[in-house]
């Protein structure tokens, strides 16, 4: 009798805790992703990298030495609305910043190791609306989020 009703409660508990609704701030754009503190979100920097081939590897690159978006968060938190991309294809990676921009390079042949993407957690909170979050602490320095196969990013520093 107390196993039934320990797992009654169980039950309810977790069907209680599914039909919360979210509560807490939106991004006031789709398919941006922004960086959350507490109720504010700061919009992170979008642009296209462009694309360089060098030597043995090809180079992306964002003009511009740091990103106006700016963390102090070791592990920063986004909220992403999803229209035309999928929060699963974002991908985090570190960009160097050399000659006044913002790099990162990755070999033309496949074999020799390049840069990995870091870390992500992805968690639906509602339809269309994610939490994304590092799942690992990031070194001061310049990130960017990108979609798989695309040249968009999304930049931000952490500070």
């Amino acid at each position: 009798m107390c196993r039934r009703v320990g797992l009654f409660a169980c039950l309810v508990l977790c069907a209680s805790w599914a039909a919360q609704k979210y509560d807490g701030p939106r991004p006031p754009k789709a398919d941006v992703p922004y960086l959350q503190h507490a109720d504010n979100l700061i919009e992170t920097e979008s642009g296209e990298a462009r694309e360089e081939n060098r030597r043995d590897e090809i180079v992306y690159i964002v003009t511009g030495a740091s990103s106006p978006a700016r963390t102090p968060m070791a592990e920063p938190i986004f909220l992403f609305l999803s229209e035309s991309i999928p929060a699963e294809k974002l991908a985090l990676f570190a960009m160097q910043v050399r000659r006044g921009n913002r790099e990162i390079a990755f070999p033309q042949r496949r074999k020799d190791r390049g840069p990995r993407p870091l870390r992500l957690s992805v968690r639906r909170l509602e339809d269309k609306l994610y939490r994304i979050e590092a799942n690992q602490t990031l070194e001061n320095g310049q990130y960017c989020l990108s979609p798989e196969g695309s040249n968009k990013v999304f930049c931000f520093e952490v500070y």
